[in-house]
């Protein structure tokens, strides 16, 4: 019963413009944030492996804000109330119906940051190559400073501590769990307290990882390096936005969490969504009239 209520949630994206419109605002986003890199790459007549666009936009904290916010638009008619839901409620219990809702919105954040990862893909392709080493394209953003003019932040720590086709794998990652705790917390108070509080309770959550930014501490508070860096490895560890940016993590040079004990802490943020909104389905009140809404 959990996936046949996931199921029918999907086909409900049959011709239904806010899906259309979700993805197609991802595939132009995605186009304009890996359009430097690509510029870049021809300017100096290198190639590029064909994951370096992603994990060199997708690497940065502003453009996983951006994508995980488009999430808003998909997932506007939380908690999916639709004709079929008494159907469900007489056939099952509310547990079962709302983890049915968690599987659905789970496999469609999936579903939307792997079109975000072959968007990247299908735009850079012309002058890629596959293999897994980094390009002369990544050298020159890592080790010139490009990068950072170009906000491509192309670590070199990233760069020397792993391989292209294993960090698109770690960014995925660390960006599946950043928009899922975000879409949890907004299916949560949708539930608990409604859908307006629902949107206040996600710009909530993006506002706190964008106002802990590193950089944006420093400038703020006027901090000297030493200071800045202690800042940096706080926010490193209390930011959930700075936890999904690959960067922000220690490769063996500093005291930032490591990509497993990240993946730890959003399993755990993940676990506890999973409970509360178990609990607040118990009290939510249904309305059934006028469901039906795509």
């Amino acid at each position: 019963m959990v996936l046949s209520v996931a199921s029918y949630n999907f086909l409900r994206w049959h011709k239904n413009a806010r899906v259309v419109t979700a993805f197609l605002l991802d595939f132009i986003l995605c186009y304009l944030l890996t359009d430097k890199a690509v510029q870049f790459a021809l300017e100096r007549d290198t190639t590029m492996q064909i994951f370096e666009a992603f994990i060199w936009t997708f690497g940065d904290s502003n453009a996983i804000l951006l994508v995980s916010l488009l999430l808003l638009i998909l997932f506007a008619d939380m908690p999916f109330i639709t004709t079929a839901t008494p159907f469900y409620l007489m056939r099952t219990t509310r547990r079962v119906w709302v983890v049915g809702q968690m599987v659905y919105v789970v496999l469609a954040t999936m579903l939307f940051m792997v079109f975000t990862l072959f968007s990247t893909v299908v735009l850079t392709m012309q002058n890629a190559f596959t293999g897994n080493r980094w390009s002369r394209t990544a050298a020159a953003l890592a080790y010139s400073g490009s990068g950072k003019e170009l906000n491509l932040p192309s670590a070199v720590k990233a760069i020397e501590m792993s391989r292209p086709w294993q960090s698109m794998l770690w960014v995925l990652a660390l960006m599946l769990l950043y928009t899922l705790v975000m879409v949890l917390v907004m299916l949560l108070f949708n539930i608990w307290k409604g859908q307006m509080a629902g949107i206040a309770a996600v710009i909530s959550f993006s506002c706190y990882g964008l106002l802990l930014n590193p950089d944006n501490i420093k400038k703020v508070l006027h901090l000297p390096d030493q200071l800045s860096y202690k800042a940096r490895v706080l926010v490193g560890w209390i930011s959930p936005l700075n936890q999904a940016t690959f960067y922000m993590h220690n490769f063996g040079y500093d005291k930032l969490p490591t990509l497993g004990q990240t993946v730890a802490i959003g399993l755990a943020l993940l676990a506890v969504l999973l409970i509360l909104t178990i609990c607040a389905i118990r009290r939510y009140a249904f309305s059934f009239s006028g469901t039906e809404g795509k």
